[in-house]
């Protein structure tokens, strides 16, 4: 399982503590059940958005291959017949 991005830890955070925020500040509940009710489906929906931030896409390193060229011919040993004074 690959690791989160930083862009993913903090998109989810960033809606787990505004869609808290709002939905405390919107229902006005008081009750300990209300609130975990609201926890929960905040964590929820900061896992959601989590999950949907588009993934980096791998990088692809360019493979060099030799050019197309046809194979050198070897060069034959070429006798040579001058004689050298010593």
């Amino acid at each position: 399982m690959p690791r989160p991005t930083a862009a993913q830890i903090a998109y989810g955070s960033i809606t787990v503590i505004f869609s808290t925020l709002a939905m405390l500040l919107l229902s006005q509940t008081s009750s300990v059940v209300g609130t975990a009710v609201i926890a929960v489906s905040a964590l929820a929906l900061g896992l959601l958005v989590a999950m949907t931030v588009p993934q980096p896409k791998p990088r692809v390193v360019a493979v060099s291959r030799p050019a197309d060229r046809p194979a050198e011919e070897p060069v034959p040993a070429v006798a040579s017949g001058s004689k050298t004074a010593a």
